[in-house]
């Protein structure tokens, strides 16, 4: 019997081991293929790549099939939104980001690799700093209120969700911090 176990859990251990590589292989940057295709385009298959959807300037609708991608000149389609929920997004891949001008919605949910670095990152980036006005950070295990102090770099940030985030220790702290640095930011908390 014990035999067993020990079989069953290096098979659970080994497929874990498994996407986790798949999952940073989707999360490569490729420096050249942004040069030549665009950083929008480049982000929108990096993020459908890993099971995000994105929403183009001009459109209603949410893309969350690669093969779909609309076609035509490569910079007409610029992104608007990101829904990373439930995608395997991860640091390794926030480069991809640096290039996004008009990018006005983020939401992570369920996210199990976003982690304080990824915000840091985020917010580092001098356009999305300018462009980014929603965000959404739910039930991301792996944030800490180090990350979401961070935030306060989004200047432009107006409305902030935060859901059942566990690392988050000091609430009210935390979002003080925010808020004095972006008094117009609506902060809907919901951390219990």
């Amino acid at each position: 019997m014990r035999l067993l176990s020990k079989a069953v859990q290096s098979a659970v251990y080994q497929r874990r081991g498994f996407w986790g590589w798949l999952n940073a292989v989707f999360n490569k940057v490729d420096y050249e293929r942004i040069k030549t295709i665009g950083p929008d385009r480049a982000a929108a298959e990096w993020l459908l790549r890993c099971g995000a959807k994105v929403r183009f300037q001009g459109f209603e609708r949410w893309h969350h099939d690669y093969n779909a991608l609309p076609t035509g000149p490569l910079g007409r389609y610029k992104i608007q939104g990101i829904d990373a929920s439930e995608s395997c997004i991860m640091y390794k891949g926030f480069d991809h980001l640096d290039g996004l001008k008009h990018l006005k919605e983020f939401k992570f949910n369920k996210c199990i690799y976003i982690e304080d670095a990824c915000l840091e990152r985020m917010s580092s980036i001098e356009n999305l700093q300018e462009s980014l006005c929603v965000m959404e950070i739910v039930s991301c295990g792996n944030v800490t209120d180090k990350g979401i102090i961070a935030l306060h770099k989004l200047r432009n940030l107006e409305s902030l969700l935060l859901s059942d985030l566990p690392g988050v220790r000091d609430k009210e702290k935390t979002v003080e911090r925010l808020q004095t640095a972006l008094p117009r930011l609506d902060i809907t908390l919901d951390l219990e």
